[in-house]
């Protein structure tokens, strides 16, 4: 059985057309209501001959292209559920991406993935102030094309993992002292708060959401989608401007079950993973405003954070004896260190809206970090944009962006893969560094759905190697897609 992921590129083998007909059912759906809602007085159809079928209620569409999830208040069992604290959301993306060249293959694969989530705030269900209760599921079907046809390491889509439902998230939040401190309690994943960026998340390559970094280097790719790992988390406030967050988790989110399908392999003994991050917002709205209270100042965040395990990993370069693992000599152990770690930095920042009082925009991002080159593959990642909101009249909540993400292959990869090259005199790819750039343009047909176009173009594919060949080089990448999110 494959492994959930390798190196975030993910295998998926559930087929497309279970998520073309899921977008071809909801446009169907969606065009039916409008033709419905644009005709209000038109005569109503003839009732079906079996009368125990009961006919929808008058105004079943009413509102639909308006109403922020596509299946409105369900009835009334979204209210009914809100008045005792419980929350629910369903959500689709879907998308098609095609590599139209270089790389390993010409060609494109669809991928999709459905995520459920309950929330129960307790001061409603239970009466205790402060808490939250949080359990999300995941659906992931397709095929990956990151692996199939590019062999990059920037991977193109965020979604890309292999087949399966399993359980993402589940934990306990608790908060203390009129909410400036919260403690966290249980499976999550580290991707949803920390090395966050605002404006990067509109960017379809994964390395835009979890970064290259922890993404190589962490053991299993750390707990980010779709994985996630027992721990606890405390947040709190040190002035109206400063927060920070603590977190401890298990040092490997598959443990010693690298097949857990399922995410319940609730694992407490692979080490630890010490996360922090101190956040200084400046020009944030209270809450309930849509801008700062003077109008003027341009909102912006900035990061500062760190990771360290505490597991053992591998020289990449060295054996226990002091020769390259590539020398013939070599004992082929490698040497040991005690430990990972990694310190990074983000930035969001708003550099233009002509009018506090219009969604028009401009918005920077900025993400960095760096690990120790001997144990890890990657020594440095970084990725870079800018994000317009509204940049049409009339398109209030379209976003169009483009950005660029960096990978630097450690010195202790690139000297090995030239010691292979040196020792045995035969052709070998040597591994230094990958650029993708990207445009996208996410456009909100309603509340509830969004269709994004996007364009990735990648530069010195595989760092420089052909993961399925190493003699072989790889062309630069070139890949077109459309992403669609439904929620319901």
């Amino acid at each position: 059985m494959k492994p959930i992921r390798s190196s975030r590129s993910f295998e998926r083998r559930a087929p497309a057309l279970r998520g073309l007909a899921m977008w071809a059912a909801c446009a169907t759906f969606a065009c039916a209501a409008h033709a419905q809602s644009s005709n209000p007085d038109a005569a109503p159809e003839a009732p079906e001959a079996d009368l125990s079928i009961k006919a929808q209620p008058s105004n079943f569409w009413t509102g639909i292209w308006t109403r922020q999830n596509l299946l409105g208040d369900m009835g009334g069992l979204r209210p009914w559920l809100g008045k005792y604290g419980v929350t629910f959301e369903l959500t689709e993306t879907s998308e098609y991406l095609a590599n139209l060249r270089g790389g390993l293959n010409r060609g494109g694969a669809y991928d999709g993935l459905t995520t459920a989530t309950v929330q129960v705030d307790t001061s409603k269900a239970l009466g205790i102030q402060g808490g939250l209760f949080n359990i999300s599921a995941l659906q992931i079907h397709g095929s990956n094309l990151s692996a199939n046809n590019l062999g990059t390491l920037n991977t193109a889509s965020g979604i890309e993992a292999q087949d399966t439902t399993r359980l993402w998230e589940m934990w306990y939040q608790q908060s203390f002292l009129d909410k400036k401190l919260d403690i966290k309690v249980g499976q999550q994943s580290i991707d949803q708060e920390f090395m966050a960026s605002q404006y990067s998340a509109l960017f379809v390559n994964t390395m835009f959401g979890w970064p290259a970094l922890p993404s190589y280097d962490m053991p299993s790719g750390g707990p980010a989608y779709p994985l996630a790992d027992l721990g606890v988390r405390v947040r709190g406030q040190i002035t109206p401007s400063l927060t920070g967050l603590i977190g401890v988790f298990d040092g490997d989110p598959l443990g010693n079950n690298p097949n857990n399908l399922s995410g319940t392999n609730f694992n407490l003994h692979n080490g630890a993973l010490v996360i922090g991050e101190l956040q200084y917002a400046i020009n944030q709205p209270s809450e309930g405003e849509l801008v700062s209270a003077d109008n003027h100042g341009l909102p912006g965040t900035y990061k500062l954070g760190f990771w360290y395990n505490s597991n053992s990993f591998d020289d990449l370069h060295y054996d226990t004896t002091g020769p390259s693992l590539n020398n013939p000599a070599s004992t082929g152990i490698a040497a040991q260190h005690h430990g990972d770690y990694s310190i990074y930095a983000v930035a969001d920042q708003m550099i233009w809206r002509p009018d506090p009082d219009e969604p028009r925009s401009i918005g920077v991002f900025a993400r960095v970090m760096g690990a120790p080159g001997d144990r890890n593959l990657v020594s440095f990642s970084a990725n870079a944009g800018v994000v317009m909101k509204a940049p049409f009249k009339g398109r209030d909540n379209d976003s169009v962006g483009l950005a660029l993400t960096y990978i630097k292959v450690s010195n202790a990869v690139h000297d090995l893969d030239l010691d292979y090259r040196n020792y045995y005199g035969t052709p070998y790819g040597v591994r230094t560094q990958e650029t993708t750039l990207e445009a996208t343009y996410q456009y909100q047909v309603t509340p509830w759905w969004q269709l994004q176009a996007d364009a990735q173009y990648t530069f010195n594919a595989g760092a420089g190697q052909n993961p399925n060949d190493a003699t072989a080089a790889l062309r630069n990448t070139f890949v077109l897609g459309v992403r669609t999110n439904i929620t319901f």
